[in-house]
Parts: structure tokens; sequence; C-alpha cells
């Protein structure tokens, strides 16, 4: 076992000292390695991945009751319902969709609970709202519903969609927002996953060009610097999707984030993390896992070419550049 943990660290010293920083914005600054091999069920989007007590990885993605799909060796995959039972079905999914179509969950794991957040809402509306829910074991189909955190309607600076909970030394910050203004960060009370009150929304990141293409944002802290993950572009338009994965970095974990040349993310900045490379077409909707068995992931959905431009999962390894930017690097490096 040391010796394993040995090598791993050596492995994790190697890889920072050997990687290139990337090029702040340009698509090909570095190569777009494959993922990690995925077999059986994996069509779904917005990926959000846990591994559970049990050691099996679960990954909840949107529609059918926040989609599940289990693995035990995070290659084969099978499709196991949801994550509500269909009875537990939250009613007031009906105030903001007629199709009980859940969008782009998180699943985090904090005092003896699964945390799972996710939206609802319609194509291309603000009337969205983000919801709670949480489970004793994470598996699928027993998730309970706490409520609705956070709603948005025609006319408000933010849509109220994509969210993704940060975790940090006991506090609890949830980011979130698409297109509209871009993306947002709200504290929440630790204990209930809830807001009290109106704590201040905080801007993350924006594009100074209309529609202000930017979303699934997910901020996560390694070291001393805070990184947000977003997507650009256009989702959900199979061969036709441009999605891309970009990233910055701030001091705090409210910001400002800046890219590796110190563009503002609030002006359209971050390094390119992932864009398209062979049959991954429109790479995004992405979720950052840290230190999964000395390992540390990005999961995402991206479009196939090879099988008619589906959406279905993939899994890259991200190692470090010795300045601290992450990229994306060969699934056995």
């Amino acid at each position: 076992m040391r010796v394993t943990r040995l090598l791993a660290l050596l492995t994790a010293a190697v890889l920072a000292v050997a990687l290139p920083s990337p090029a702040a914005g340009t698509p090909g600054a570095a190569a777009h390695p494959d993922p990690y091999p995925a077999a059986g069920d994996t069509q779904l989007h917005d990926p959000t991945m846990i591994r559970l007590a049990d050691g099996r990885y679960v990954v909840y993605g949107s529609h059918g009751n926040v989609a599940a799909h289990v693995s035990t060796d995070m290659v084969n995959w099978t499709r196991q319902g949801g994550a509500f039972a269909p009875q537990n079905v939250p009613s007031w999914w009906d105030r903001y969709t007629t199709e009980d179509r859940p969008w782009a969950p998180d699943i985090t794991y904090a005092h003896g609970q699964y945390w799972l957040y996710y939206a609802v809402s319609t194509f291309g509306s603000q009337n969205s709202a983000i919801g709670l829910a949480t489970s004793p074991t994470g598996a699928p189909g027993t998730f309970t519903d706490r409520g609705i955190v956070l709603s948005s309607g025609p006319g408000d600076r933010y849509n109220a969609i994509d969210p993704a909970a940060l975790w940090d030394d006991g506090r609890l910050w949830l980011t979130f927002g698409s297109y509209w203004t871009g993306i947002h960060m709200v504290e929440l009370n630790p204990a209930t996953g809830l807001r009290d009150g109106n704590p201040p929304v905080t801007h993350l990141a924006t594009r100074p060009d209309a529609p202000h293409a930017v979303e699934a944002g997910q901020v996560v802290r390694r070291g001393g610097w805070y990184y947000l993950f977003a997507s650009y572009d256009t989702c959900c338009a199979g061969l036709d999707s441009t999605y891309k994965i970009r990233v910055g970095r701030a001091s705090s974990p409210t910001g400002p984030f800046t890219d590796s040349a110190g563009r503002p993310m609030l002006n359209g900045g971050g390094d390119l993390l992932r864009g398209d490379s062979g049959r991954y077409r429109g790479p995004g909707g992405q979720h950052v896992l840290l230190g999964d068995g000395g390992r540390d992931l990005l999961v995402h959905h991206y479009y196939d070419t090879q099988r008619g431009g589906e959406p279905h999962l993939a899994i890259s390894r991200l190692g470090w550049t010795a300045d601290g930017w992450p990229v994306v690097v060969p699934a056995g490096g």
C-alpha cells in the first residue's frame, strides 16, 4: 500500500513538471487525448459522478427522474432508473416543466448524506428552479426531495439552472447559471443545503457577446486555488454542437476568476481544456472529481460522430502543470 501510494505521488510529480502551461483561449493549445473506454448504456447529458460507499460508481444525468447509470469498474455501465423512485417525484416540478425532465445534476457527499442538486426548466426559459434531494446511500431510487433552493423568472438577471456545490472549510457554496448573464454563486446553509434569507449572489463568468453562451459552471478547490470550469457555446444540437470546456482560477471561491493570460472570465476569458477531437464532438456539461483513487477526473458528455451524433458519457484524466493549471492527459498517464 505504501509503495503504491509512493508511486502515485511520484507519477503526479512527474506530470506536474512535464506538462506545459496552456495557452489561454487558444484552440489546439494542447492535444485532447481520448477519454477512458466506456461500454454499455452510456447515453446521457450533463453527467455528475461519485463513488459510493459500496465501491460502485454512479453517474446521474439529465432527464428520466435524474437518470442513473451504474458501474463497478468505471468502464461498463448500466442504466438503473433515476435518482427518484417514480412515486417520489416532487410535485413542485410542475410549476417549471410539464415534462418531468430535470437537468444537470450535481452530487456531493457531506454529513453522512449524498446531496444532489438539480434543475427543472424548459429549453430557453428563465422560468427555472434548482432543487435539492438527499440520500443515505446515493443509490438510484433512494433520494428524498428537500425542496426548492433557488428559482428565477422572466426578467431576472440569472437563470436558475446548472447547479454545482462546493464544500469549503465548513461553508457551502452553490454555483449556477446559464446564458442571460452567465454563471453566478450564492452561499447556502451547510446544515440544510438551502438558503438563509436573501444572501448576496456573486457574478463569476459571462461572455461579452450575446447570447452570452456560458453555462454549467463548477468551482473546485485544489491547493490554494479555486478553479471555475464551465461549458461555452452551443449544447444539445448533436453533431452541430459547439460546446467546449474552459477553465479559470481565483484565490477566493467568489472570484475574480481569470485564465492563464490574466483575462477575466467576466469578460469571456478561460483556457480551453477540452474541445472537439476525433469522434468526440461538442464536449461539455462537465463535472470534476478530484482524488478518485489518486486520479483527478473530468466527467462530461460529448456527441459521437460514429453513432449519429448521440450524446454519450466520457471520463477523462486530468493532470496539472507545474504552475497549477489543469490539462487533459492520456487516461493511462
